[in-house]
C-alpha cells in the first residue's frame, strides 16, 4: 500500500477484538473523512466473525478506498504495527485507534499542520481520554461528546499554534513516514503495546530533532485510554529515566490549560450549522 511521494496519508486501523466499538469507529471514519482517503484495516489474528461481517459490509459500502488485512498467526500488536508502518514506506500515515471516533475534518487538519512544519513528526488531536491532549481537562477521562459535529466546527477556530507534547498519544496520531524510518520504527523487542511503543517512537524522535505536537484545530473521541502491557512502564523507566517525572511535570503544569479554555468559549458559542450547507459545498 505504499502511495507515490506526496500523496495523502494513508489511515492505519489497527484492528481489534472488541465489535461494537470497531462497528462505531468505523461508521464515524466514513462520516468524517474524505471520500478516497486510502485506509487500511490491519488485522493481527484479533477480529471474530461478527467483526469480520462488520468490516466486509462496511468495505462495500464505504466511500473510502479501504483494504483488510489478517494474519493466519498474531504476531502480538506492536511487531505487527510497525509491519504494516514499514509497508507504507515513507508514507504519512495516521493510526486510527479502533475505539476511537474521528470528528469531521480530523485527518485533514492532521495532515495541514505536518505541513505546516517540516520538523514536525508527530501530530496528535484532542481528545475526551487523551492523557496530555485530553479536552476539557487534562489528564483526564470525560464522555464521549455527545455532538462531534459541532465540537469540529470550534476546533476549526482554533489557532494553529501545534503545540509541544510530552509524546504522542494513541487515539489518534499522524506520522511523518521520512521521520519514523529515520527512527528505526517502532521497538517490538522492547515493548508489547502500541501504547509504550509510540511514547518511546515519540522519545527518539525529539532526540534526533523532531517535534510531536498537539494539532490544536482537530479532535478524536474515544471511549478510554491506551494501558501499557505488563513490564512496559518498566521497559520505558530503564530507557528513558525522565519520562515519568516529565510527563507528571506536564501533567500539573499543563501549558496547555489557554489553549483548552480557548476550545470550551468557541463551543459555547458555535451555532447550529448553516441550513442546507451540503448544496453549497
Amino acid at each position: 500500500m505504499t502511495p507515490a511521494s506526496g500523496a495523502p496519508p494513508i489511515v492505519v486501523v489497527p484492528v481489534g477484538s472488541d465489535d461494537e466499538a470497531l462497528d462505531g469507529c468505523l461508521a464515524a471514519l466514513d462520516l468524517a473523512t474524505a471520500p478516497g482517503t486510502r485506509v487500511w484495516l490491519a488485522d493481527d489474528a484479533q477480529a471474530g466473525p461478527r467483526a469480520y461481517a462488520i468490516i466486509e459490509r462496511w468495505i462495500a459500502r464505504t466511500t473510502l478506498k479501504a483494504d483488510y488485512t489478517r494474519r493466519q498467526r498474531s504476531v502480538g500488536e506492536v511487531a505487527h504495527l510497525d509491519e504494516v508502518l514499514a509497508a507504507c514506506g515513507d508514507a504519512d500515515v495516521a493510526v486510527l485507534s479502533a475505539d476511537a471516533v474521528p470528528a469531521p475534518g480530523w485527518l485533514a487538519r492532521l495532515s495541514a499542520g505536518l505541513a505546516s512544519d517540516g520538523a514536525i513528526a508527530t501530530a496528535t488531536p484532542w481528545s475526551n481520554a487523551g492523557e496530555a491532549a485530553s479536552w476539557p481537562r487534562i489528564g483526564e477521562i470525560d464522555a464521549l461528546p455527545h455532538d462531534l459535529e459541532r465540537l469540529s466546527r470550534a476546533a476549526a477556530g482554533m489557532p494553529a499554534l501545534h503545540p509541544e507534547l510530552p509524546a504522542a498519544v494513541t487515539h489518534a496520531v499522524l506520522l511523518r513516514g521520512s521521520a519514523r524510518r529515520r527512527a528505526g520504527g517502532l521497538d517490538a523487542s522492547s515493548y508489547g503495546s502500541w501504547y509504550a511503543a509510540l511514547i518511546d517512537l515519540s522519545l527518539r524522535l525529539a532526540g534526533l530533532g523532531w517535534r510531536n505536537v498537539l494539532c490544536d484545530t482537530a479532535f478524536v473521541g474515544r471511549r478510554g485510554e491506551g494501558i501499557p502491557f505488563d513490564g512496559d512502564m518498566d521497559a520505558l523507566a530503564a530507557r528513558w529515566p525522565d519520562w515519568h517525572p516529565r510527563l507528571a511535570n506536564f501533567l500539573m503544569q499543563d501549558p496547555l490549560r489557554a489553549s483548552r479554555t480557548q476550545l470550551a468559549v468557541l463551543l459555547d458559542s458555535i451555532g447550529p450549522p448553516e441550513p442546507q450547507r451540503d448544496l453549497f459545498v
